[in-house]
């Protein structure tokens, strides 16, 4: 069991962010993460809308410099998978699959996961066409049609990185509206390269060994009809990353960890912050924003208690 002021759940913008300003505080850090430093950033291409980069940076470039920055503070680093949330009196004990960290304070920055489908065919071809990272998995489809399913900024940014390769990117949205930003939506309509179809939900994902194609229905249409594709981008939204906290804080109907202004949650001593938190608007600087917040909350809980 190793001893800190804060622990940090979770390596992203948000995790790091409160990390650094932690640290920055005065307190003993310590970031764990499961994966790498970064969270879901370091798989964007091109990062257009977080301040002081006006011609964008990427997101392998950025997660790093957001470590090194945590890191220079003074902040610690563990690679693990958080299991739960023990609370101990006045401490809080964060328990992984190797090891164990207890602290008086906890930030919950495990960010989010991206939503499934839930249709016939979306489990049994991921990774032999069925994928979450155009920016990973974008050069294997060169040449040949794919799709991309969803209606928000992580689709048309994913159809923007696609169409370097394939020859024909097909973005199907089942609602009706775009929730994307309207300069997104304007890079999509200017290439002659993508089709958006908006009202039209992917039903089912075909193919043998692997992805030959989606069945797709078109509201108010009677049959549906099957679209020949090589590749499925699933870009359908995030749920958050909640499971080892149910039971143990408030969450939401969606699963997110209901907060107040100031980043606290239902039980005393434990903040979160970025996506996973309710009422998140899912921007990077906003993650970012909510990180200094609950940093500085947890200072205050910490070192000005009352």
């Amino acid at each position: 069991m190793q001893d800190f002021d804060l622990v940090v759940i979770g390596a992203g913008a948000a995790g790091l962010t409160a990390a650094t300003f932690a640290a920055r505080y005065g307190l003993t850090v310590v970031v764990v993460e499961r994966v790498g430093a970064g969270g879901q950033i370091v798989n964007a291409d091109s990062i257009e809308n977080f301040p002081g980069f006006p011609g964008g940076i990427a997101g392998h470039e950025l997660g790093p410099l957001l470590h090194e920055q945590a890191e220079a503070a003074g902040a610690e680093f563990a690679l693990d998978t958080v299991a739960a949330i023990e609370l101990a009196g006045a401490h809080r004990v964060v328990r992984g699959a190797t090891a164990a960290w207890r602290a008086g304070a906890v930030i919950i920055a495990a960010g989010s996961v991206p939503r499934p489908l839930g249709i016939p065919g979306e489990t049994q071809f991921l990774g032999r066409g069925v994928s979450h990272c155009a920016t990973c998995d974008g050069p294997l489809f060169a040449g040949q049609e794919v799709c991309v399913v969803g209606g928000g900024d992580t689709a048309l940014d994913a159809a923007l990185v696609l169409v370097r390769d394939a020859a024909r990117v097909m973005i199907f949205h089942r609602g009706a509206r775009w929730s994307a930003q309207q300069a997104l939506m304007a890079k999509v309509t200017a290439s002659p390269k993508i089709e958006i179809a908006g009202a039209t939900a992917v039903e089912e994902i075909l193919g043998e060994d692997v992805v030959s194609g989606v069945r797709l229905r078109v509201a108010g249409a009677g049959a549906s009809r099957v679209q020949n594709v090589r590749g499925v981008f699933v870009c359908a939204g995030l749920a958050p990353n909640t499971a080892f906290v149910r039971g143990t804080l408030a969450l939401d109907a969606a699963g997110h960890v209901e907060i107040d202004i100031a980043m606290r949650t239902s039980v005393e001593g434990i903040f979160a912050a970025g996506d996973i938190r309710s009422g998140s608007v899912a921007q990077l600087a906003a993650a970012a924003g909510d990180g200094a917040t609950a940093a500085i909350s947890a200072f205050r809980y910490l070192k000005q208690p009352g």
